[in-house]
C-alpha cells in the first residue's frame, strides 16, 4: 500500500481550496477526499450559506472567480444591489448565480437531507468528481471576540467589520460531532494534509471536533504553511498569530502551533525551518493553475519519499 491510496486533505479558505485543486490533478477522486471547515456557515437572509464548502466546489469545477477567490466568475450582483435598496442587511455580497447554490442548498436541508448528502449533490451538479465533506452536519460557527465589540460572529468580524478590532479570542460555538463519513476517511486515511489555511478559523475547527485531533495524530501528517516572508498568502492571519500567540507570524509558528501532529511541514524557500519536523522548501505560491498542480506534486513526493 502507497501512503498515497487515500489521502484526506483538512482545508478552508481560498488556499486551501487552490491547494485541494492542484491535489485534484495528481490524485483520482478514489485516491483524494476533503473535509472541509464548516465554520464559517451561517444563515443570512433565511439562507444557509456555507462560503469554504463552495469555494472548494466552484475552484474544483473551474468556475470560480480567480481574482476575488471566492464567489463564481462571471459574476452580476443585481440582486444584493436590490437588497440593499429595500433595506435589506446587505453586509455579505451575494451574487445572482451563486444564489442558485444557497437556494438549493437551503431546500434540500428543508427537505430533510443532511449537510454531507447535500455537498455531494451540488458538487455532482457542478462535475466535481472528487469528495468533499463538510466536518459537521450541525452548525458550529466560529465566534470572534475584540476588544472593542465583544463576542460577534465570524462573518461579522471579517467581513462586515474588515477584520478590524483588537483581537482577543477565537472559540467554536454549538456541538463538537463530526460527521460519520469524516471519521470514517480519517480511520482509513493512508496520509493527512493541513492546507496552507488560517489554523485559527480554518482548520482548527476540524481539528477540534470529537476524535479528530487523535485520528490524525495516529497517521503521518504534512502541513503546508500559510505563511510567506512573516505574511499571510491572503487574510488576516499574520496579525491573528501576533495577537493571540504575542510573536511575529512565522512558518515556524504554524508548525509550533499544529505541534506534535506534524510529520513534516512544507514551506516557502528561505523561510524560517521549523525543528519539530521533517521540513520541505519550495515555492509555495500559487499563482496560477499550474502552480496549484506543481505544489501538490512536490508535496505528495515529499510525503512519499518520507513514509514510502
Amino acid at each position: 500500500m502507497s501512503v498515497l491510496d487515500r489521502v484526506v486533505l483538512l482545508s478552508g479558505g481560498v488556499g486551501g481550496a487552490r491547494f485541494l485543486d492542484g491535489l485534484s490533478k495528481v490524485l483520482g477522486p478514489e485516491s483524494l477526499t476533503a473535509v472541509v471547515n464548516t465554520g464559517d456557515d451561517f444563515e443570512h437572509l433565511g439562507l444557509y450559506i456555507a462560503p469554504d464548502l463552495d469555494t472548494c466546489m466552484y475552484t474544483l469545477a473551474g468556475l470560480a472567480d480567480e481574482a476575488r477567490g471566492w464567489g463564481l466568475a462571471g459574476e452580476t450582483f443585481r440582486a444584493h444591489e436590490r437588497l440593499a435598496a429595500l433595506g435589506e442587511d446587505a453586509f455579505f455580497m451575494l451574487g445572482d448565480l451563486d444564489l442558485a447554490t444557497h437556494l438549493a442548498r437551503t431546500e434540500k436541508l428543508r427537505r430533510g437531507l443532511r449537510l454531507t448528502e447535500v455537498t455531494a449533490e451540488l458538487a455532482a451538479g457542478c462535475g466535481v468528481a472528487h469528495r468533499l465533506l463538510p466536518a459537521t452536519e450541525e452548525a458550529r460557527p466560529t465566534r470572534i471576540t475584540t476588544l472593542e465589540r465583544g463576542e460577534e460572529p465570524f462573518q461579522d468580524w471579517l467581513v462586515r467589520h474588515r477584520a478590524q478590532g483588537t483581537l482577543r479570542a477565537v472559540r467554536y460555538a454549538g456541538p463538537d460531532e463530526p460527521t460519520p463519513e469524516v471519521l470514517d476517511a480519517l480511520e482509513r486515511a493512508t496520509l493527512v494534509l493541513l492546507a496552507p489555511s488560517n489554523p485559527y478559523v480554518s482548520i482548527d475547527p476540524i481539528l477540534t471536533l470529537r476524535g479528530v485531533r487523535e485520528r490524525v495524530a495516529e497517521k503521518p501528517c504534512v502541513g503546508v504553511s500559510p505563511i510567506v516572508s512573516g505574511r499571510a498568502v491572503k487574510g488576516p492571519l499574520a496579525e491573528m498569530i501576533r495577537a493571540l500567540e504575542g510573536v511575529e507570524a512565522s512558518a515556524g509558528t504554524v508548525a509550533t502551533h499544529y505541534g506534535a501532529l506534524l510529520d513534516g511541514f512544507v514551506v516557502e524557500r528561505g523561510d524560517e525551518a521549523p525543528s519539530c519536523a521533517h521540513v520541505l522548501e519550495t515555492s509555495i505560491v500559487m499563482k496560477d493553475r499550474a502552480d496549484r498542480a506543481r505544489l501538490a506534486h512536490e508535496v505528495l513526493a515529499f510525503a512519499e519519499a518520507r513514509f514510502g
